[in-house]
């Protein structure tokens, strides 16, 4: 069976993206996609690279995502998606990198330091 892979990752999720030619059945972690979203208005932004090459019923979307929470996992799996057209088909990069779908948002949470409240928040000032 033909199958296109592609890895997305955004803060600390990661999605593992498996393409299959079919009839847009999307599938996250072993349920529906709505049903694993549940309603989330951000979530269709997800299959936006499928949008942008009109093939949102040509393929079958098998998706494993773990880490971070549901907005981290989407873009993860926006990414992850566009990687396996691109897998499918280096042409159709054209289409999605001017949309931005190809790259990876390298911000990550900044750690806490000590003597401070969160990673920048310092102790308020007191001058007496």
């Amino acid at each position: 069976m033909e199958q296109y892979y592609g890895t997305g990752r955004r803060k600390t999720s990661v999605a593992r993206v498996f393409l299959r030619p079919g009839s847009g059945n999307i599938q996250v972690n072993g349920l529906p996609f709505a049903e694993y979203f549940g309603g989330l208005v951000k979530a269709v932004s997800a299959l936006e690279p499928l949008r942008q090459v009109d093939a949102t019923n040509r393929f079958d979307a098998y998706i494993t995502v773990k880490g971070g929470g549901k907005s981290g996992q989407i873009d993860a799996i926006q990414l992850g998606i566009a990687r396996a057209l691109v897998n499918y088909d280096g042409d159709l990069r054209a289409k999605l990198k001017p949309a931005g779908l190809l790259t990876r948002d390298p911000r990550e949470v900044e750690r806490k330091k000590y003597g401070k409240h969160k990673a920048r928040r310092a102790p308020q000032y007191s001058k007496r």
